[in-house]
């Protein structure tokens, strides 16, 4: 890494540092700063440090244990070891991979580090996708957590769990035809590229310490990771606080803009998928049952804290496409629900 990288990497980490440290200042120091007569905080400014702390305080713990994941894979197993149990047929590993995601707690704060390390070790990008898309809505967590928010109306649920299971396949399908050209869509850094060529032709004499390598690279990643999510918690707040939500809920007045209505909602309150089906519920009595399950299926494959993190991590074309397509997937498959099932 030359001067210049290393300089503007630092100026990066230290603005994600200083603007945690001004809002947890801001947070814990509130009633004193609001009683002095020097100081007059808007209230709009505090609700935007309070909605970006509990943005934060929601998806540090999955945010650990998505690293703490991404380095048990990144040492424990192996690139031939990938290759030895997926299918050989590149659209025959959709199906696995969206049963593996129906197993795995791990939500969208989560999954974006689990999968980039996954595709790294040898995963096709197509299947990485199916995991990205579906392990956030089909694990068990979610399932209990819709299943109490939804109790009275169980069509939620299993709408919800079906056509995540459905659409992240067809997502899969479909960024497999778009990128098998050109499937490396990762953003890999100087030594990164440095360390894979030398773990090509080196052969390491002696084994490290597992259990070291594995805290080491979940601190790195977790510092790596914890930065963008700091950058996208903070927008996401931004925009709740100063959408004007009265506006969008007036759109919601027939399906296609109670959907659309929804869908926006749901990428910019940036929501933890154990957590939101309780926010969704709060809309039942303003929107249609069809608009809810659009909430609730596209807001865990597509937010914007999410995009963030992808932007650092994937290619700028790739994250493009991917939010395209899983914009276009969901609207007309919940449409579709709406006119012949719902």
């Amino acid at each position: 890494m030359n001067l210049k990288e290393s300089a503007s990497s630092l100026v990066k980490d230290l603005l994600g540092v200083a603007l945690l440290l001004v809002f947890l200042l801001l947070f814990f120091n509130y009633d004193r700063i609001t009683t002095s007569s020097f100081i007059d905080i808007p209230t709009s400014i505090v609700n935007v440090n309070t909605i970006f702390i509990s943005i934060i305080i929601e998806a540090f713990p999955f945010i650990l244990l998505g690293v703490f994941v991404s380095a048990l894979i990144q040492i424990y197993v192996s690139e031939d070891t990938i290759q030895k149990y997926l299918p050989k047929s590149a659209l025959g590993a959709l199906f696995p991979a969206a049963v593996l995601g129906a197993i795995f707690p791990i939500c969208e704060c989560a999954i974006v580090p689990v999968v980039r390390r996954l595709i790294k070790k040898g995963m096709p990008l197509h299947v990485g996708v199916v995991f990205l898309v579906g392990a956030p809505i089909l694990n068990p967590v979610v399932f209990a957590s819709t299943f109490y928010a939804f109790r009275n109306n169980p069509t939620v649920l299993y709408s919800r769990m079906g056509l995540a299971f459905i659409l992240a396949i067809l997502i899969g399908a479909i960024i497999y035809f778009i990128f098998r050209k050109n499937t490396d869509q990762l953003k890999w850094s100087r030594d990164e590229l440095v360390g894979k060529q030398v773990t090509q032709v080196i052969t390491p004499q002696k084994k490290r310490n597992r259990v070291k390598q594995t805290m080491y690279h979940a601190a790195d990643e977790f510092f790596m990771m914890g930065k963008y999510l700091i950058a996208g918690a903070f927008i996401a707040a931004l925009f709740q606080t100063y959408l004007d939500r009265s506006i969008l809920q007036a759109l919601g007045t027939n399906e296609y803009s109670a959907t659309f209505v929804m869908m926006v909602f749901a990428y910019v309150l940036s929501l933890c998928s154990e957590a939101d089906a309780f926010v969704a519920a709060s809309f039942a009595n303003n929107f249609t049952t069809s608009s809810i399950i659009a909430f609730l299926v596209y807001g865990p494959m597509v937010d914007l804290k999410n995009t963030v993190m992808m932007l650092a991590l994937f290619k700028t074309k790739f994250v493009l496409v991917f939010i395209t397509t899983v914009t276009v997937v969901v609207f007309s498959s919940v449409l579709l629900l709406e006119f012949f099932i719902l």
